[in-house]
């Protein structure tokens, strides 16, 4: 794959629409090698590989470097956690996965409430679903679910006081995320697995049709 021809927008809806439920890269080959970027073009396509591959682990250690800043503010931590989780909502396949187990506990102790809580059929168009319906989360459209968590998280935020704590740990995660996108050499693994990935997609939308 040719990453200097992807534009910063598709690498945001690519990281959108991608399964984030793959376990994090082994320490070993995410620290393995390291070197300079020769040109501004490389660089450039290097670091959206990198984003791309190692996107689990990168925010691992986001989330890490905020735990750091807020083991003196419990409830910061509890914010936070709430801001991670309206931001993965976003993510189409984080957003189906949080809305099948929230349902599955549910059915667990209240089936009826379970049975309410199904996502809507997909529309049917010319005889077939619809491939592109919304994500619903808990038989509500997804939009409420990141509002709801959005305000719990700003409220928890202004309470807790750690906005300026919040901006310092994530200016230094995003930085320490920067750095190693940019100097990771990225290895023959990770382009295959970005055409694994793509094909997977491919395959997917052919066999809806």
């Amino acid at each position: 794959m040719d990453w200097s021809n992807v534009t910063a927008e598709d690498l945001v809806e690519a990281l959108r629409e991608v399964d984030w439920s793959t376990p994090p890269r082994p320490f070993s080959e995410f620290f393995s090698r390291f070197t300079v970027p020769r040109s501004q073009t490389k660089w450039t396509s290097r670091l959206k590989c990198n984003l791309y591959y190692y996107r689990t682990n990168y925010f691992l250690m986001i989330i890490l470097i905020l735990g750091m800043g807020f083991l003196r503010r419990p409830l910061a931590i509890v914010a936070a956690l709430t801001t991670a989780l309206s931001i993965g909502l976003l993510n189409d396949s984080f957003a189906a996965t949080f809305s099948e187990k929230i349902t599955r506990t549910i059915r667990q102790f209240s089936p009826h409430l379970a049975a309410k809580l199904r996502a809507p059929l997909a529309p049917v168009i010319r005889g077939r679903p619809s491939t592109k319906r919304a994500i619903f989360i808990c038989g509500r459209p997804r939009w409420v679910s990141v509002l709801a968590f959005s305000g719990v998280s700003f409220f928890l935020w202004i309470v807790s006081c750690g906005a300026l704590m919040v901006l310092w740990a994530l200016a230094i995660g995003l930085l320490a995320t920067l750095l190693h996108a940019s100097f990771r050499t990225p290895n023959l693994k990770a382009r295959l697995n970005t055409f694994r990935e793509e094909f997977r997609a491919v395959w997917r939308n052919y066999s809806d049709l």
